[in-house]
């Protein structure tokens, strides 16, 4: 029996030994993250902003072009109503009688307006494609300036994951090492605890007789019991995994 129990508490302390071990070389991984720091948000929002610019430059452009058909087409319109109007004005020199008179008066008259409805469009039209254009010259110019300050952003964030590259690569090659010692079922409310943790940490060691994540007091009796590593205590507060100092080599 005394046997039985002394390999459960080995067991119990190599647990928390494994879980300190995988929470050290995570916070390494936090801290490279930490020195990258927002730059992969920043690159992230640059580039959806270049690509919210290059969508509203090419809307821009797309009315542009209608706007210029459309002039092009109200030109041609004045085009058809003075040759109408020419051809209605040679017509009135060989009328016979006043109702043709008045038709073609009245046809003349309809193209004229016809003619300064066009103009007035043309006028509307012109306004837009300048006002069209100023826009995209505008975002043409913005876009040049966020596009290079994402390639600045990009070069600043390569050379910093270059220069961390290899050392992620092998801390993340001993954390799967280290998760494939660990139960399953601590593995994952280890990061459960670790994922609602703000700085990260699932299990700290006893600092002053308080907790090590949140600084609250702990009971003389369960600071006893988390000494003997027995069993795997949490923080009643935080609710982070607590281990004894001394078990990780940590002189308090």
């Amino acid at each position: 029996m005394a046997k039985k129990q002394a390999e459960k508490e080995v067991q119990v302390e190599d647990k928390l030994k494994t879980l300190y071990s995988l929470q050290t070389k995570l916070s390494d991984v936090d801290k490279i993250k930490i020195l990258r720091g927002e730059l992969p948000l920043e690159v992230a929002d640059l580039e959806d902003e270049i690509i919210g610019l290059k969508t509203r430059i090419g809307k821009y452009e797309s009315d542009q072009k209608e706007f210029e058909t459309a002039v092009a087409q109200q030109k041609q319109k004045i085009q058809d109503c003075t040759l109408k109007i020419e051809k209605y004005k040679e017509q009135l020199d060989n009328v016979r009688n006043n109702r043709e008179y008045d038709h073609l008066s009245k046809e003349i008259e309809f193209e004229t307006l016809e003619i300064e409805l066009a103009e007035k469009r043309i006028k509307e039209f012109t306004q837009n494609v300048k006002s069209l254009k100023e826009q995209v010259e505008k975002s043409k110019s913005f876009l040049e300036e966020r596009s290079a300050d994402l390639h600045q952003k990009k070069d600043e964030l390569d050379e910093i994951i270059s220069e961390t590259k290899q050392q992620e690569e092998q801390l993340r090659e001993e954390i799967k090492g280290i998760e494939g010692e660990v139960e399953p079922r601590l593995l994952q409310a280890f990061k459960r605890i670790r994922k609602s943790a703000r700085n990260g940490l699932a299990i700290v060691a006893i600092e002053r007789g308080a907790c090590g994540g949140c600084f609250n007091k702990i009971p003389p009796q369960k600071q006893m019991d988390i000494k003997l590593g027995k069993k795997i205590i949490v923080c009643e507060y935080c609710g982070r995994i607590m281990i004894d100092p001394e078990l990780v080599g940590i002189e308090e």
